[in-house]
């Protein structure tokens, strides 16, 4: 039998790191008689620094691989994040009606022996014109007030509202390849210059400018939308979702803060315009923001004027960053021994922040599916490719019900999304049941969704979605439980906002206590 004994990580950046810190962690890589785990990465390669949205599965991610929180706060300069606010996604801004809606990341409450809340939030038990997140769950009271999701003495990763971080993405890679190096990855400062395949069709090596040679049992393609050895070597073909997601282009700006103690936002801010939406996220030092738009129905200049209008006089003076994508994925991310891991095996536009949490996902199902012998390695690749392709068309599903469920004609780009020829079957579908009953558990199949019931839940009747239950109002008799548990949920809220510190507040004091610690550390260290 042949046994797996070395994993080579091809490219740095965060999908590099983060996977190869994973692998290492998990399969205890320092050890000797372990799986050697190694990444190779260009010394020329510059990381862009646009700033990044995450998911809340990274903090168990962050918790599996033992990295410090603070540590990660002070080197990736990064923040909370409680949700997504929607802006201008329901209708066109200045019409009436409310302007925006938030996608929060805790779970709608349901305390043991009180009814589900969301059949008697439809039927109007909450008050009137209250929002769903609103009712069901104190986050949304709490982001607006710029609250922040746990307190100092909280355990790392732990809180009373889920959430998940707003990173400089540069800072985080170099985090983690600090993090992934002491738990015994190898690194190797080298260009690519390409693979060679053996007889089998399988990698036998690539080639470095600079340090020749190396060689492996498994390649992890982190080498992002360059594919360069999953698409490249391997040939294995992209399958375009473009018919379904229309934006591929994106505009960034890094924007200073107007001072150094302004508020930061404990959410992500997306908000919509004539042909896409501009992110809105808030680092400790500055904000990333990003106009996320489709080349078909806006050209790079125009859409530089629409983020730069946004931003109004702080964006003068500013470079712009232009960024060409395109949304899908490759079928067979893994092929023989080269599995892609990142942009390097699929992309979709960073509405929900999945692009970090696909690559947590790949790197648990490489260590976990793993096989013990390099022969096994055409099923374990057939069971890997299975998941990824079936998490992918659900996201893909998740985001174009933002787009399609629109009130807003005002734009081609608006219009175009509502076109059932551009909305999946799957989808369609289940926007038809839901037109009866809520989304319900059972829709859903949990290992092989990004999205639990309560996302589709809160962007469903944040987009004004109508479910008629009226006709199974008898099946629905705990109204005045229900009731109660609004009631309770906005009293609630008001002991949270006295509990939880204000954002900025708890980021600095995480970062001057890990000063602290790095101080007494080297103090100890002198004596």
């Amino acid at each position: 039998m042949a046994r797996i004994q070395r994993i080579l990580v091809v490219g740095g950046g965060t999908a590099g790191w983060l996977t190869a810190c994973y692998l290492a962690k998990v399969l205890n890589t320092a050890a000797p008689e372990s799986v050697r785990v190694e990444l190779v990465e260009s010394p020329n390669i510059g990381l862009l620094g646009v700033g990044e949205a995450t998911f809340p599965s990274i903090r168990g991610t962050l918790a599996a691989i033992g990295l410090d929180e603070r540590r990660f706060l002070v080197g990736a300069s990064a923040t909370y994040k409680q949700g997504i606010q929607y802006v201008n996604w329901v209708r066109p801004r200045g019409e009436p009606g409310p302007d925006r809606f938030f996608h929060p990341f805790s779970l709608p409450s349901q305390r043991s022996g009180s009814p589900e809340l969301l059949p008697y939030w439809l039927l109007g038990g909450a008050p009137d014109g209250m929002a769903f997140a609103e009712a069901v769950t104190m986050q949304q009271r709490l982001i607006e007030h710029g609250r922040a999701p746990k307190r100092a003495t909280d355990p790392d990763y732990q809180g009373p509202m889920n959430h998940a971080y707003h990173f400089d993405a540069a800072c985080f890679a170099a985090v983690l390849a600090e993090h992934g190096q002491s738990l015994g990855v190898r690194r190797h400062l080298a260009t690519v210059e390409r693979a060679e395949l053996g007889e089998s069709g399988a990698i036998a090596r690539i080639v470095t400018r600079e340090i020749g040679e190396l060689s492996a049992d498994l390649y992890v393609d982190c080498t992002g939308l360059r594919g360069a050895l999953i698409g490249g070597a391997m040939q294995s073909p992209f399958h375009s979702r473009r018919d379904v997601l229309f934006a591929d282009r994106a505009v960034a700006l890094q924007v200073p803060y107007p001072r150094q103690d302004a508020p930061i936002l404990p959410f992500t801010r997306a908000t919509a315009q004539e042909a896409g939406w501009i992110w809105d996220i808030g680092l400790q030092k500055r904000r990333g923001i990003g106009y996320v738009y489709s080349s078909r129905h806006s050209g790079a200049t125009r859409a530089e004027e629409v983020i730069r209008g946004y931003v109004g006089a702080a964006a003068d003076g500013l470079d712009a960053l232009h960024i060409k994508f395109e949304t899908g994925y490759r079928p067979e991310h893994w092929r023989r021994n080269c599995v892609a891991v990142g942009l390097a095996g699929g992309f979709v536009e960073p509405l929900e922040s999945t692009g970090i949490a696909l690559v947590e996902l790949a790197a648990y199902l490489i260590t976990h599916l793993l096989p013990g012998d390099v022969d096994d390695m055409e099923r374990t690749a057939r069971r890997f490719n299975e998941m990824m392709v079936a998490r992918y068309e659900r996201i893909i599903d998740f985001i174009k019900m933002h787009y399609c469920l629109s009130q807003r004609r005002d734009s081609a780009f608006w219009i175009d999304n509502t076109a059932p020829a551009s909305i999946p079957q799957t989808l369609q579908d289940r926007l038809a049941l839901w037109r009866h009953r809520p989304p319900h558990r059972l829709d859903f199949v949990t290992d092989l969704e990004m999205f639990m019931p309560a996302s589709w839940q809160y962007v469903l009747y944040g987009m004004e979605f109508g479910t008629d239950l009226e006709p199974m109002r008898s099946a629905y008799p705990q109204m005045e439980a229900a009731q109660r548990e609004f009631a309770m949920i906005r009293q609630m809220a008001g002991h949270a906002l006295n509990d939880l510190p204000d954002h900025r507040a708890l980021v600095e004091q995480l970062c001057r206590e890990h000063a602290l610690r790095v101080r007494q550390g080297e103090a100890v260290g002198v004596g």
